[in-house]
């Protein structure tokens, strides 16, 4: 199994008498394999071992005057703030995920949650690095003993798979508020727009039978998600929705021109990643929301050149977008209910017509308006005590996702 790298840092040994210190340069201060009667540009020199495609040397395009990078000949790591070269043991909790890829990286990312990504990348120098059976954390002390927290959430938490409970509803007026106001405890929220409350189980289901009374309210989704301690789940219901992107000339000749069509994938994504306490008491999560809809198309009209002198009309569509994102951390007791509510936005599902050919909004480019989407999370405890079936499987949106992993 590759390791997971944080830091771009060279391997660490210890050396007896010494402190940390990094290995000493392949290059630098070793006799040169270089067979006799090949070049050497710009200092490249290849390793006996190294395969033919790679010995030809890097291009040279750094300006004159520009810096390449100093090679570095080893020696002892910094130790100024008085940093401190520690292994964690995460067998404990990786030999539980045989078959998840990399569940060590749920460590490495709730560690980065909690002591930021700064800390990484600016004094004190120090780097995290790890594998399926060890995390290697080169800092403070101070730094250390966060770390420690962390990692013993995972180590000495509970190994058993977890049930995390998720409703998402729409309803059609906000003034849903005015007879639940008083059965909800209000959270404060760092995303614009974003309104949390936390819920005792009993009044959550007051609350959610309030709700069903009324004749604007469409529950769009409701799921019991399985997931190990700090490991993220997604849940995605996408589709996409056509338009002509652009017109441009027909390779056919005839007719002149044709509709290029482009596709806007509409609907909701969501990622949870719950991290209890030791005690269970005390329940972390991350969650990342993504809704996006098509409010309409707009239509363009163009008047394309004919070979003839005559205008070819035509007419191409700009999408309208309305989206909304939350990606926020939050934490309370594991034995209530936290609601979310992201105000009057996108409704993040939109109905079905009984007769696709009767579907008017497919030919207006109307949408089902808007909505106030509400989203329960609840914790449930361990699968094994509290799943009677098999639980829904979250179905993942085919779309391609940026390269920018995006998780904190």
């Amino acid at each position: 199994m590759t390791p997971v790298v944080f830091l771009f840092a060279l391997c660490v040994s210890g050396v007896a008498g010494q402190g940390p210190t990094l290995p000493a340069s392949s290059v630098s201060g070793q006799p040169s394999t270089q067979p006799q009667g090949s070049s050497q540009q710009g200092g490249f020199v290849p390793r006996a071992d190294t395969p033919p495609s790679l010995q030809a040397a890097p291009a040279q395009n750094t300006p004159s005057g520009g810096s390449s990078g100093r090679l570095s000949d080893g020696g002892e790591l910094p130790r100024g703030a008085g940093q401190e070269l520690r292994v964690y043991d995460l067998r404990p909790y990786t030999g539980y995920l045989t078959k998840e890829d990399s569940p060590h990286q749920a460590v490495v990312d709730w560690i980065v949650r909690e002591t930021g990504t700064d800390v990484w990348h600016t004094e004190p120098f120090g780097f995290m690095t790890a594998d399926r059976d060890e995390l290697t954390v080169y800092h403070t002390n101070e730094m250390h003993q966060a770390i420690a927290g962390i990692v013993d959430r995972f180590v000495a938490g509970d190994k058993d798979p977890q049930v995390m409970n998720l409703k998402v509803m729409t309803v059609g007026s906000p003034n849903w508020r005015s007879r639940a106001h008083m059965l909800m405890q209000h959270v404060n929220v760092q995303t614009p727009g974003i309104q949390a409350w936390l819920l005792t189980k009993e009044n959550a289901a007051l609350v959610m039978n309030l709700l069903r009374q009324r004749t604007d309210v469409r529950q769009v989704q409701a799921v019991d998600i399985v997931a190990h301690n700090g490991q993220t789940k997604k849940l995605s219901h996408t589709r996409g929705r056509n338009y002509v992107l652009n017109v441009k000339h027909s390779p056919a000749g005839w007719p002149p021109y044709e509709p290029e069509t482009g596709e806007i994938q509409e609907g909701y994504q969501l990622e949870l990643s719950p991290l209890l306490s030791i005690d269970g008491r005390t329940l972390d999560c991350v969650i990342n929301a993504n809704i996006d809809q098509v409010d309409k198309f707009v239509p363009v009209e163009l008047d394309l050149p004919l070979p003839n002198q005559q205008v070819h009309r035509t007419k191409i569509d700009v999408p309208q977008l309305v989206s909304w994102r939350l990606h926020e951390r939050f934490r309370w007791p594991s034995d209530m209910v936290l609601l979310l509510s992201c105000g009057v936005v996108a409704s993040p599902d939109r109905e079905q017509a009984a007769i696709p050919f009767l579907d008017l909004a497919s030919i207006t480019g109307a949408t089902a308006g808007r909505a106030d989407a509400l989203m329960f999370v609840e914790f449930r405890g361990k699968a094994s005590q509290n799943l009677t079936q098999t639980p829904m499987v979250p179905q993942v949106s085919s779309r391609v996702s940026s390269p920018n992993r995006g998780r904190y």
